[in-house]
């Protein structure tokens, strides 16, 4: 008893305030013991910012135009803001002993970029796009294996214009399809599953809940709530938050997402219960650092 009392105090314990550099003055507000830790976070990708493996300091990663950070906490994988001879890569760091490795993913000029870790931090999927006439297109994905430092390519036939791949909890690849959501097999594109009219996916962060049985997305317009909450198993809408967040960055627990929402003329990042209620304040996001495309990652400690 005496030891749970200790575990529940130690968990409270607010620790000082995380400068944020480069984002106008932003403060984080961690806590002693919290599961989920900011990780990386940049401005468009003019800026990205690493924090470092120990402590609460994040460094500007000049080479870097996004970084995430792995499960666990152990490795990052970066995408360059140059190709490198006729090639873009993913740099893949041990933050532990700062060893990198550089990994071919696409040659120019397609691009491969929004590095998203599988849950087991073996792999890293990555949206592949090229310029048409001026727009980005996205082409289909490319799969990194982190330990074999390989990279395969894979092109998928008509995908939206703002499409985009991330990983299921179950090793599958997610994008939007149509007004819902289409699972890809990653080794070769094949579909696995559909799930039409639940909505677009919220991302760029993991919109699937720790358990994997929740999943969030931006609802359909039939509906006056902004935030649903699908059941991946039946493919169909569970809920909806009357909640209205600029931006949702993934989830905090099971029953707690993170957001970005509107607060007197400027922005907060909170987490939101899934009634719609902010239960705790971690940041205070100047206007002009939002316009700026903040974005921000987070990573589930082990």
């Amino acid at each position: 008893m005496i030891a749970e009392v200790a575990l529940t105090l130690s968990l409270a314990v607010s620790a000082a305030p995380v400068d944020l550099p480069g984002t106008g003055g932003m403060k984080y507000r961690e806590n002693a013991g919290d599961l989920v830790q900011l990780t990386a976070y940049g401005l468009d990708t003019k800026r990205t910012y690493l924090r470092s493996v120990t402590g609460t300091a994040f460094a500007w990663e000049k080479t870097l135009s996004e970084v995430s950070v792995a499960p666990g906490g152990r490795l990052a994988a970066g995408v360059p803001t140059a190709y490198r001879s006729g090639y873009d890569a993913l740099v893949v760091t041990d933050r532990t002993t700062g060893d990198s490795t550089t990994i071919r993913t696409v040659k120019k000029p397609l691009t491969a970029s929004y590095a998203s870790w599988s849950r087991d931090g073996k792999k890293v999927a990555l949206t592949v796009e090229q310029k048409v006439s001026g727009r980005w297109r996205v082409l289909g994905f490319t799969v990194v294996d982190v330990t074999a430092k390989s990279a395969r390519t894979v092109r998928i036939p008509d995908l939206s214009a703002s499409a985009g791949f991330w990983w299921s909890p179950d090793g599958n690849l997610v994008s939007r399809h149509g007004a819902g959501l289409r699972l890809y097999r990653p080794s070769d594109g094949a579909v696995m599953r559909t799930l039409a009219g639940v909505g677009l996916p919220t991302g760029p962060e993991d919109a699937f809940s720790p358990s994997g049985k929740r999943l969030t997305t931006w609802c359909p317009a039939r509906f006056k709530e902004q935030l649903c909450l699908v059941d991946p198993i039946a493919g169909t809408i569970a809920r909806r938050v009357d909640v209205r967040p600029e931006a949702v960055f993934g989830w905090w627990d099971e029953s707690h997402v993170i957001a970005v929402l509107p607060h007197r003329g400027a922005y907060r990042l909170a987490v939101v219960d899934l009634h719609g209620k902010v239960t705790r304040v971690l940041a205070s996001v100047p206007a002009k650092t939002w316009s700026a495309q903040l974005w921000l990652s987070f990573t589930r400690r082990s």
